[in-house]
């Protein structure tokens, strides 16, 4: 936490992506705190799998929190075919930055992103492991499908939801059919970037344990792949065939999360619902399709 009398001073990394600029809009439009300064970085800014450019970052913007969002990131397709470099790349970045800042699991992780999971689920294990041996307070959250405005809506590397919007507007626009990967059967959680957003303000101030926290919408708000395909037609207005490519991997069919913990803290936390969520999103893909990244 803050020294006494010391401002309070919040650096994001990953401050350009999904989640980060979610976060910048939250802040901007009123969630912000007086005294509270946010630093929003990139990988513009520093190579945080190089030590001493994150151990600089630190003593430059010398934060008294660390919102940690940088990772390398993809959809199923380039988990399953760079797994050593998602293991390596966010192991890298993890420990840089915890350790420039000085998970336990249950059960393996899905074999189609494992590299991915075992780095991140790392954190977990850091974390806990500062505060046996320093009493330092670091927590993972851990959040379901992210989606909204600012993602990465490219076809082949993004994950299920953008990937969906992008192919939508590629089929309306061509007048073709629509083809989801995979049988549309597998279930997720989604959760809204803004929604998101919001939860890690809450996290930073009011949330003080290592042990992590699982920001996600309620079990009752699982939703199929083709759930999402069909809110994402209505969206945009897409009335042209849909077929499912059965030949593609399904990947994970459920990895439901509990929230309950997050809801014996916040029980009337209110979450966008998915259609105006998808709407939002759609609309923003719309309108910034030429700077979206895809």
């Amino acid at each position: 936490m803050e020294e006494p009398g010391r401002s309070v001073r919040i650096l994001v990394t990953g401050g350009s992506g999904l989640v980060g600029r979610a976060i910048q809009k939250v802040v901007a439009d009123g969630a912000g705190l007086p005294g509270e300064d946010w630093v929003f970085v990139s990988s513009k800014d520093a190579d945080l799998t190089d030590a001493a450019q994150t151990r600089a970052l630190f003593e430059k913007v010398r934060p008294t929190h660390v919102i940690h969002l940088a990772a390398m990131v993809g959809g199923l397709f380039r988990n399953i075919k760079y797994n050593l470099d998602f293991w390596r790349k966010n192991v890298h970045i993890n420990d840089n930055v915890l350790h420039a800042a000085f998970e336990i699991h249950n059960g393996p992780p899905h074999s189609s992103n494992f590299g991915y999971s075992y780095a991140k689920r790392m954190i977990d294990v850091q974390n806990r492991a500062y505060f046996q041996q320093y009493g330092r307070t670091f927590t993972a959250v851990i959040p379901t499908n992210v989606f909204g405005p600012h993602d990465n809506f490219n076809i082949e590397d993004g994950h299920v939801l953008p990937g969906l919007i992008h192919k939508v507007h590629l089929a309306k626009s061509s007048g073709s059919a629509l083809t989801v990967w995979g049988t549309g059967k597998p279930r997720r959680q989604f959760i809204y970037s803004l929604d998101l957003a919001r939860l890690f303000l809450w996290v930073l101030r009011e949330y003080s344990q290592v042990e992590p926290i699982i920001l996600s919408v309620g079990e009752e708000e699982e939703v199929s792949i083709k759930e999402a395909a069909e809110a994402v037609a209505e969206a945009m207005d897409f009335h042209g065939e849909v077929i499912f490519d059965t030949t593609k991997s399904d990947g994970q069919f459920k990895k439901t999360a509990s929230n309950s913990k997050l809801r014996a803290y916040l029980p009337d936390f209110q979450f966008t619902p998915f259609k105006q969520a998808v709407k939002e999103t759609c609309t923003w893909f719309t309108d910034n399709y030429e700077q979206a990244r895809k």
